[in-house]
């Protein structure tokens, strides 16, 4: 069996060939039909696209990237036009110190990137954070850019989407789109503070978050630990 270096030497590959599904390539790679290559590399590899929308807590989606890194996960990630504005306010990342996290970048424009496309095989998506904006084009099918039409890709599909959601106070039209998010087999999760793990800094409370929502794909990480009850 081909070893996970060569997957991930693949990955390029891998990438463009559900966009060019019209084309039938038997380039022999040690022996194998590239098809075939491809196809064990898929069964082997876990792949997660990651949406960095215009919400507050840019922080998420970037701890969400190391997480994954960690566990050799494939990220795909697309970062939206408000999501810039947010890393540039609240952190100090550069953005090439960000895509650097991610296995594939796509522009928010690319609407016909690989991830816009259901025959591209994923464990579903996570946007961390998730606007408002962003909420309620998901809940009502629009899929103006890269990012709002992979969500809406992985619920046709009927994929795992989970979005964490970042506003307070909500109003009428926030909890309308919420819920039908939910009707439409989503996961709407706000990245709520667990105090019951006793955090010590800002690090502790995102990574416990993001953590929790990755667990939501059956991807375990070290700060996913498991509530044992409290003493009698």
């Amino acid at each position: 069996m081909l070893n996970r270096v060569f997957y991930r030497i693949l990955g390029v590959a891998d990438n463009l060939y559900p966009c060019l599904s019209d084309f039938c390539f038997f380039t022999i790679i040690a022996g194998l039909p590239l098809q075939a290559v491809l196809w064990e590399r898929r069964m082997m590899v876990r792949r997660l696209i990651i949406g960095i929308s215009g919400a507050s807590g840019f922080a998420y989606g970037v701890k969400a990237l190391r997480l994954l890194r960690a566990q050799d996960v494939e990220t795909h990630l697309v970062v939206s036009k408000g999501a810039e504005m947010a890393r540039a306010s609240e952190t100090d990342y550069a953005r090439d110190e960000v895509y650097a996290l991610a296995d594939f970048v796509h522009p928010i424009g690319n609407i016909g990137a690989c991830i816009a496309s259901g025959t591209f095989k994923t464990d579903g998506m996570l946007v961390a954070p998730c606007s408002m904006r962003t909420l309620a084009s998901v809940a009502h099918g629009f899929g103006d850019n890269l990012l709002t039409r992979a969500a809406d890709v992985v619920l046709k599909e009927r994929r795992r989407l989970v979005l964490m959601v970042r506003e307070t106070p909500l109003n009428l039209a926030h909890l309308d789109n919420m819920k039908r998010v939910t009707e439409m087999g989503g996961v709407v999760f706000p990245p709520v503070p667990a105090m019951y793990r006793k955090p010590q800094t800002a690090d502790d409370i995102v990574a416990h978050s993001v953590a929790h929502a990755l667990s939501l794909f059956g991807i375990d990480t070290p700060d996913s630990t498991e509530w044992q009850g409290m003493a009698d």
